[in-house]
């Protein structure tokens, strides 16, 4: 990669370890580094951290005060959001005095960029960090082009380190290196003339995925962040699940370990260099008990407002980190979880999208070249919203409006017309409209005898990326649907296949929807027209589906017969825990999601005959 200026300064304040790579290859999923005693804690590790802003771009500050405040700004799961998202998916609520939620219009890199450029300002220690899927799952303006429009954006707005999350092994690990390196697309090849891509100028830190035949790392673990004598390490992992959420392909070869462990891992090597101060990005998350970004989830008791995955690995995360920046649930939260020694530590996720950004103080130490936390206080993290009424920064939109002009042959073209908004990723009931639409969708395009002979039609949730806006995004007009807009909806383009499954088969993968691995967080499938059944939240596990409900077409599913069921490849590998539809067989390959859902738009609707949204009825909810 041939340097630049921006390249070099960033290669200036980032350092990597000599001996992380090296160290590296005993990390085995049989081994890993286990947890550091809470015991080895002690008063001298006490610390403090704050609130802040800024980037590493500062002006630095005299070395009289022993102590400085390093601001420290973070965010996650951006997912090539460059123009402000659409429909719900692009509104953050605020806790009202009187105890309602105000929804806010949030997110665009426009606005981001604006509001961290302008959040950095009169602070001269300044670090932007994020917690990965910066990439995968995105629009089109940046998924027709691989993502390489979000990496550009990312090098403007100034973003020093981000751990990868699991959406960055979307096209597998060749992809994501490229997107590190730069490089031309070995397929799509170079976008504009004359320009190759250059790749990130912020290091992506995986240091809990190793190649299965080195037991390396496949990037860097961990990066060290220097300016005017102050060093700060982060370490950078990605949820050890990511194999159960991402394609089969793109994790071939590759291992996952616990987060708790790989961090104490590199802590510890870190702390042998002197680098005392240490943040862990960390894209695994946790559900706050309220959807307000400004919930105080510190409240009855520090971190009482918040649970899931990430409450039990900070809780298990060495003291020497002094900060965890999280991700991958898209949730807003600023807590104070204990560390192992019970000391107070800061815990934040920005949502998603690039409607908020975390300012969190690090108060760094000179002499310990440690931050400061005590026994009763720790971060004062906090939140802020990505408001669009702020000004624009015009080098996103000079980029934004570049990358349009390529896209808009593809992403301006009608394919669709609708009455209403049609939900998805808004929707607040189990089964939704847009669900619904995606899974009818799949079943026409693999009905016929020749294309798969499906009977009924399954659809992931978490494939459904956003909605369906009746609002016009662009100059298209009201109750237009572009093929940009299909595109946000259905970004992974997974092929659609067909399998035979027995009618046990696929009562025991309705049951999973709710059981074993999604039992704490049920991933209820969209279903096709015909497929009914009742679930019953006042019961558990399994026993939420209950199998005599189960009909299609109005009869029930025999156990015994065979049953020919469309769903897309992520589905069909027993993807999301849903390993009975890995056991399909006589499989057909149909087309793409994303195309059977732009054939299914255009042949049911029109300008004088829009669409209306499905009624969502097929699944009864007792609750």
């Amino acid at each position: 990669m041939s340097p630049r200026p921006q390249r070099r300064r960033t290669t200036r304040r980032l350092t990597v370890g000599a001996a992380a790579l090296a160290a590296a290859v005993g990390i085995t999923a049989a081994a890993p580094a286990g947890a550091e005693p809470a015991a080895t804690a002690t008063a001298a590790h006490a610390r403090h951290t704050g609130h802040g802003h800024g980037n590493g771009h500062g002006h630095g500050g005299g070395h009289a005060s022993r102590t400085v405040d390093v601001q420290l700004l973070s965010f996650n799961d951006f997912h090539g959001n460059l123009e402000p998202p659409q429909g719900s998916a692009g509104t953050v609520e605020e806790q009202q005095a009187d105890g309602s939620k105000k929804k806010i219009a949030a997110g665009g890199v426009e606005y981001l960029a604006n509001a961290l450029r302008t959040a950095r300002k009169g602070h001269p220690y300044s670090v932007t960090a994020a917690a990965g899927d910066m990439v995968g799952a995105s629009p089109l303006l940046s998924g027709l082009f691989h993502d390489e429009p979000t990496i550009e954006a990312m090098n403007k707005l100034g973003l020093d380190v981000t751990s990868v999350g699991n959406h960055e092994f979307d096209e597998g690990r060749a992809e994501l290196t490229r997107l590190q390196k730069g490089g031309c697309h070995p397929t799509d090849g170079c976008y504009e003339k004359g320009k190759r891509f250059k790749g990130a100028d912020f290091p992506y830190l995986a240091a809990n995925v190793t190649d299965e035949k080195t037991g390396r790392p496949i990037l860097k673990p961990y990066t060290v962040w220097k300016h005017k004598g102050v060093k700060i390490g982060f370490i950078g992992v990605t949820l050890e699940g990511t194999p159960d959420v991402v394609s089969a392909n793109g994790v071939k070869g590759l291992k996952f370990h616990d987060e708790a462990e790989t961090i104490d891992r590199y802590a510890k090597e870190l702390d042998r260099q002197g680098v005392k101060s240490i943040v862990a990005l960390i894209h695994e998350g946790g559900m706050p008990a309220s959807t307000a970004y400004d919930y105080d989830c510190d409240s009855p008791g520090p971190g009482a407002g918040v649970s899931g995955p990430i409450a039990e690995i900070a809780k298990k995360v060495t003291p020497k980190v002094d900060a965890l920046v999280t991700g991958h649930t898209h949730q807003a939260y600023a807590c104070t979880i204990p560390d192992p020694s019970g000391m107070p530590r800061t815990v934040t996720s920005a949502s998603s999208f690039g409607k908020l950004y975390t300012d969190t103080t690090l108060t760094y130490d000179r002499r310990t070249k440690d931050i400061v936390r005590t026994s009763v206080k720790s971060a004062t993290a906090r939140n802020h919203v990505v408001n669009r009424t702020q000004p624009k920064a015009a080098d996103m939109t000079a980029l934004i409006q570049r990358w349009n002009k390529l896209a808009a042959p593809v992403a301006n073209k009608p394919v669709g017309y609708i009455t209403a908004d049609i939900l998805g990723r808004g929707a607040t009931t189990p089964e939704s409209p847009l669900g619904d639409l995606i899974s009818d969708a799949q079943l026409e395009a693999t009905r016929a005898a020749d294309k798969g002979g499906a009977q009924l039609a399954l659809m992931n949730p978490g494939g459904i990326r956003s909605d369906l806006a009746h609002k016009a995004s662009g100059s298209e007009g009201d109750g237009v649907v572009t093929y940009g807009e299909a595109f946000t909806v259905q970004p992974f383009t997974n092929l659609t296949h067909v399998v035979t499954l027995t009618g046990a088969q696929l009562l025991t993968a309705l049951q999973q929807q709710v059981s074993g691995p999604n039992e704490a967080s049920p991933k209820i499938l969209q279903v096709s027209a015909g497929l009914t059944y009742t679930l019953d939240l006042t019961k558990a596990g399994a026993n939420r589906v209950a199998k005599d409900s189960v009909r299609l077409d109005g009869k029930p599913i025999d156990p015994a017969k065979t049953y020919r069921v469309a769903m897309n490849e992520f589905l069909a590998g027993g993807g999301d825990g849903f390993t009975a539809l890995k056991e399909g067989k006589d499989k057909y390959v149909g087309p793409s999601d994303l195309d059977a859902l732009t054939a299914y738009l255009t042949a049911h609707s029109s300008a004088a005959s829009p669409l209306a949204p499905p009624k969502a009825d097929r699944i009864t909810v007792v609750k």
